[in-house]
This record gives C-alpha cells, structure tokens and sequence, in this order.
C-alpha cells in the first residue's frame, strides 16, 4: 500500500523528496535557536508528517485490531513519533523503552550500544518496535534480536522513515510510513549532536548547516 507522498506503507516485510530552500544559518548566533529553526531545508513538511502517521496507526490497528499490544520505543529519536502514533490506537497499549545509540555526535553511525534495562516484560505478548529511522538497518536489527530473546508472542516493527540505500541487512521493517533519499535529516525527534530534536518538521541537515553552528 502506497502513502501520500514519498511513501511506502505496508504490512509484509517489504520495508520523493519535498525540498524548499529556506534562508541559511549564519555563523552569528546571536540570534540563538529561532534562526537555527529556518536555515534548513525542509523534507517533510508538519502537515505531511500528520498524514503518515495517521496512516502508520491506520495500518498498525488493522493488522492488529483489539489485541493488546506492547510497543517498544527505540530512544531517543522515537519518541515524538511514540507519542503522537500511541494517541491515534485504540487498543489496551503497554509502553517500553530500549535505549540504542550509534551515531555518537556524528552523522555516521559507529558501534551500537544497546540499554534494555527499562523494558517491561514482553514475554507471550504481542510486541511492536518503533523506530525513527531506518538507515543501515543495523539498529533495528540487533533491537530485534535482542527482544526476541524475551520470548514475545509476536514481534514486528514499524518505522517513520526508509532511507533508500544504505541497508547492510535482510531485516525489513513491517510499517513504514515515508521513503527518503539518502539525506541526514533532524527534527520530528531526530538529532545532531543532541540538537533539532524539537523541529516540528523533518529537515536536511547538509554540511554547510553543521560547519555554520557555534553552539
């Protein structure tokens, strides 16, 4: 099934670009975080990142209509799209966290390191992941396999983006919401170094905009 724009959505284990360019961020930081907030340009606008995670959810209750459901976030990046997907599901929803972290203040991903010390117990349940990106699909991967280990019921896993290119894995994603082109992006809880995570949009973040920051 194939969402809006940019998109791809479905349920079986097959997992555009809208772009505006806005004023450049300046080396004056005077300015502070407001200016920061309009010299990127813009991917997905906020009213698109609406539409796909209305259609995320929509997807996610027909695939699993009135069964309670246990949904992992992956932090950091998850968590916006964790609290808008949850207020749009309507069946009994348990919530857990998983910590992964890989990018470690670069745009690169490097080593992952997992935390599951704040999971719930998922055993016999029917557990869903949701991540903020697919990149490499490593992340994703070693979530899974670590979850499995705990003995769901079932587990899948659902992802806002795709990023076309740059899978080293067979794991796909169950529900995706939006393909990209292999761009660094932020906002909509996506980071640089722990930055942009409040941008209600998904912007690219290129490398004048990283060498322009001096905070």
């Amino acid at each position: 099934m194939v969402l809006l724009i940019l998109p791809s959505i479905g349920l079986g284990k097959a997992g555009g670009q809208v772009a505006s360019s806005l004023p450049r961020l300046g080396h004056d930081s005077s300015v502070g975080f407001d200016r920061l907030r309009c010299g990127v340009k813009t991917l997905l606008s906020e009213e698109r990142l609406r539409e796909g995670v209305d259609e995320l959810a929509r997807q996610v209750a027909a695939h699993y209509g009135d069964r309670p459901l246990t949904i992992v976030a992956v932090m950091t990046g998850s968590l916006v799209l964790l609290a808008d997907l949850i207020r749009r599901l309507h069946m009994p929803i348990r919530v857990s966290l998983i910590q992964a972290s890989s990018y470690r203040g670069g745009t690169e991903p490097g080593e992952l390191h997992l935390r599951d010390d704040m999971m719930l117990d998922v055993r016999d349940r029917d557990v869903l992941v949701v991540d903020d990106i697919f990149d490499t699909g490593k992340t994703l991967e070693d979530v899974l396999i670590c979850i499995q280990q705990m003995q769901p019921n079932s587990l899948s896993s659902a992802v806002l983006l795709h990023k076309e290119g740059r899978q080293v894995v067979s794991t796909q994603p169950d529900f995706v919401a939006f393909r990209i082109p292999d761009e660094f992006v932020v906002g909509y809880g996506l980071d640089y170094r722990d930055l942009y995570r409040n941008l209600p949009y998904l912007a690219v973040l290129e490398e004048s905009d990283i060498s322009a920051q001096s905070f």
